[in-house]
């Protein structure tokens, strides 16, 4: 039985029509498997089709799922975390993986903004209140967003917009990042801080935009938490092994901090009957804080165009290659 040569496996139901079209238009046919779907039947769907490259969306890239397609040459993240991707077996098999580095960052520091606002607001607690009948307006009292201040765990593309954006309402930024050193550049938005502890201590808000490898795998402790003001509120638009769940559940039913903002889990999609989703003071979305039109279509676009340069033989630029040795990558 013949194979296409130019099949695409998409790990989503789903990408941009116009990175559908573009890659029509060059001769590549995606084939879309189910969201979440497990890594025995995307491996099946990527041996069946016989498929040149993975454009990966949700769901586990495993050793399995790499070795099952003898033509592919390339694996693309839509988007930029690659926690879900075997680095290490693609690097064995010499098939690069990419990330579309930056094409979702306003997106996402939008929906971290939002969730900002929302907690700093107390719009949880007063919506729940009101909703049950305790009408606030004589005892509550709430925090400005002007002057206060945000403290930002990695600054990369989204870190950087997330610190704009802060900036933009009046609120102070600091930003801590390993990978960094000095004071930050004339003009930048944020003061560059040395001292994680210092950061935790002095912000009003905790947002955090680094990557999840082996050194910030539960970050965001019982320590960590225990730092934090009482009034100070933890935003995760991140991934979700950098928070320790039960911790932050812990933290927040103490009332140790204030609330808390979490658009990714650990295991996806998190249980209903998970113990984190009843705490107090929490918003929670579903791993959707990249996921505008605008955001789609960029991301699709640039992972599209990085598959046709890889097989056509055009250099991608090496900042959005994606190694094990720095970001880690997953282990089965």
């Amino acid at each position: 039985m013949a194979y296409s040569s130019k099949k695409i496996l998409v790990t989503r139901d789903r990408i941009d029509p116009e990175a559908v079209k573009l890659l029509s238009l060059n001769g590549y046919e995606c084939v879309f498997s189910p969201p979440y779907a497990s890594p025995v039947d995307v491996a099946r769907t990527a041996s069946e089709a016989q498929v040149v490259a993975i454009m990966v969306s949700q769901g586990k890239i495993t050793d399995e799922v790499i070795a099952a397609s003898d033509a592919l040459k390339v694996i693309v993240k839509h988007g930029s975390g690659v926690n879900n991707i075997n680095l290490r077996a693609a690097e064995n098999r010499g098939i690069p993986v990419l990330r579309a580095l930056g094409a979702n960052a306003r997106a996402v520091a939008e929906h971290a903004i939002t969730l900002m606002l929302v907690l700093r607001k107390s719009l949880p607690r007063l919506d729940t209140a009101t909703k049950h009948g305790n009408w606030l307006k004589g005892s509550f009292v709430g925090h400005d967003v002007l002057g206060a201040q945000v403290g930002l765990i990695g600054l990369g593309g989204i870190g950087r917009e997330t610190a704009k954006l802060a900036n933009a309402l009046g609120m102070r930024v600091k930003a801590f990042d390993p990978a960094l050193s000095g004071s930050g550049d004339e003009g930048d938005s944020f003061q560059l801080c040395v001292d994680l502890d210092e950061l935790i201590a002095d912000s009003d808000i905790i947002s955090l935009h680094c990557p999840l490898v082996q050194a910030t795998h539960h970050l965001v402790d019982e320590v960590f938490l225990s730092k934090m003001q009482r009034h100070a509120v933890l935003v995760n638009t991140a991934r979700g092994g950098i928070v320790d769940e039960h911790a932050l559940e812990v933290a927040l039913r103490a009332g140790s901090i204030a609330g808390a903002g979490v658009d990714s889990f650990e295991v996806e999609p998190i249980e209903t009957g998970h113990a984190l989703l009843t705490a107090p003071n929490l918003i929670v979305t579903p791993h959707v804080a990249g996921l505008t039109p605008g955001a789609e279509r960029a991301m699709a676009i640039m992972a599209a165009q990085f598959i046709m340069d890889t097989i056509e033989g055009r250099e991608v630029p090496s900042e959005f290659r994606a190694e094990a040795a720095a970001l880690g990558g997953l282990e089965e």
